[in-house]
């Protein structure tokens, strides 16, 4: 097929992670080919977990391209948590292996992309996960993505309980935190944390 008259290679991308108090900001970034539905993607914060593991196995296996990029805590709490989720959209568009030639990004903002040697038309598209496939597709696996990471995480920190709240502030986590006080995972820079920490320096 001449490259001029191809369909467009439509990429979404979306983040996991603003809100915690503790653990990364996780966002991603797939492709799919031109007119490709995968049945069942929505936006991953109305799926079952175990839907949300079952279709990012099936839309890794079916994009054109997926890619994840990560901002630490230490990240978030230098750079603040919206340039560190800018932050992890631009390095999952550096793990991308495909050539976009659309970006729709989930929210109102979008990420720099100077200096990414991307020529795309790019746009923000509020709720994008409910109503753009792409992007439904992109925020099942930066929410499983980073969800995992949590999992992971509660066998290094099992006082917190990050295995069930992935680092949200549920009152276990914030009775936790009073009781234990922050781990390298918390976000020192949101609230919560640095009330905790001010209460334990009393």
């Amino acid at each position: 097929m001449n490259p001029a008259v191809r369909a467009l290679r439509v990429a979404g991308i979306d983040e996991a992670g603003r809100g915690p108090l503790a653990g990364p900001v996780v966002a991603a970034v797939v492709v799919l080919r031109p007119g490709q539905r995968i049945a069942g993607v929505a936006d991953s914060k109305i799926l079952d977990p175990a839907t949300r593991v079952r279709l990012a196995r099936m839309i890794r296996r079916k994009a054109l391209g997926c890619g994840i990029g990560w901002a630490d805590p230490g990240e978030i709490d230098s750079i603040n948590i919206l340039q560190a989720t800018f932050l992890a959209m631009r390095r999952a568009l550096l793990a991308l292996g495909v050539r976009p030639d659309v970006l729709l990004v989930d929210g109102d903002r979008m990420p720099s992309l100077n200096g990414l040697s991307l020529t795309v038309e790019a746009r923000a598209i509020v709720r994008g996960d409910a109503t753009e496939p792409v992007i439904g597709a992109a925020s099942i696996l930066a929410k499983t993505a980073r969800d995992a990471y949590m999992e992971r995480a509660h066998t290094l920190y099992p006082a917190y309980g990050f295995d069930a709240h992935k680092g949200y502030a549920t009152p276990l986590h914030r009775r936790q935190l009073l009781e234990v006080g922050p781990c390298p995972l918390h976000r020192r820079s949101f609230a919560p944390v640095g009330a905790c920490r001010a209460e334990a320096a009393l």
